[in-house]
């Protein structure tokens, strides 16, 4: 088995994307990137805008080579949409996608936006997308909804999957961002080997008060039984998140690392420092609208 991530925080932008390659298949799993429309009152600096390029087209490649194609919810940092704003995957620039067996979070306990984008999404493709959950494939599973964050907090449920191949489990566990005991323990169920999931969002602690206490126990269990676990995405955007995956990783056995270091990359924040981005190179008034319209790019910024 072969793991490689495309897109996280800790590579610049926001995405949990990753293929995972087997003898029998190419998995793509939420093929989408996004940026903060705000952080500190700012828009995304050019710098920003680049580390989101890069991640599209990584994942533009990598629908060439993908037999399945895995979205875990519909959310703009895990799928392709029709275009928003110019920092995402617009679903315009995808390739032929007639060869590629697609497992998809259902149309159950999203929100009204989510199923308008899947809704989006199916007409483009031109078949209704499929309700995955629960569901096997050879060497694939889906799990049944898990909430997206905190339990009954509103946000939704995601999809997460398991992939198997001979000694190796990879569970891509999505935004669970570890703090809900149940969703963690159905990751437990699967045996995994490596998990890839969302670390807890202390960038919202004023409004996720859960996110640190609880999200470190969860957090203990499950480094205590994986051989790697992979944390990123929402932990990682803020340098509170970063000193929090980097002490938790220094008192558990087994390796915890970031997206970056796991694909032997220097860890890039760079909504954690948008606002000393701006100060260090600062953006003309009136560069993120000749940007969307295709007047400007973010080259002198590289």
């Amino acid at each position: 088995m072969q793991i490689e991530i495309l897109g996280c925080e800790s590579f610049g932008a926001r995405s949990l994307a990753c293929v995972v390659k087997t003898d029998e298949r190419t998995i793509l799993i939420d093929p989408g990137v996004a940026l903060a429309r705000l952080r500190s009152g700012l828009l995304p600096h050019p710098v920003e805008v680049a580390a989101a390029f890069r991640i599209r087209e990584k994942v533009l490649s990598a629908f060439g080579q993908a037999t399945d194609v895995v979205i875990s919810h519909f959310h703009g940092d895990h799928m392709p949409m029709k275009a928003e704003d110019p920092y995402q995957l617009p679903i315009e620039a995808l390739p032929p996608l007639d060869e590629i067996n697609f497992w998809c979070k259902g149309p159950e306990k999203i929100s009204s936006l989510s199923l308008k984008r899947r809704h989006e999404l199916s007409d483009f493709l031109g078949f209704l997308l499929p309700a995955s959950e629960g569901k096997k494939s050879g060497s694939m599973d889906f799990s049944s909804p898990v909430p997206h964050g905190a339990r009954e907090k509103g946000f939704g449920t995601v999809m997460m999957t398991r992939i198997c191949e001979g000694d190796e489990v990879f569970v891509h566990s999505s935004d669970i961002q570890l703090l809900d005991r149940k969703a963690v323990l159905k990751v437990l169920a699967w045996e995994p080997t490596i998990v890839f999931t969302s670390g807890p969002p202390l960038y919202l602690s004023h409004r996720v008060p859960e996110a640190g206490r609880e999200a470190y126990e969860n957090a203990l269990l499950l480094a205590g039984h994986v051989d790697t676990l992979i944390l990123d995405h929402h932990l990682l955007r803020s340098f509170e998140g970063y000193s929090w995956l980097k002490e938790f990783a220094g008192k558990v056995e087994n390796r915890v690392l970031c997206a970056a270091e796991f694909m032997g990359k220097t860890p890039e924040l760079l909504e954690a420092q948008r606002k000393k981005l701006y100060e260090k190179m600062p953006v003309p008034s009136g560069w993120h609208e000749a940007y969307a319209k295709g007047e400007t790019s973010f080259e002198e910024y590289i």
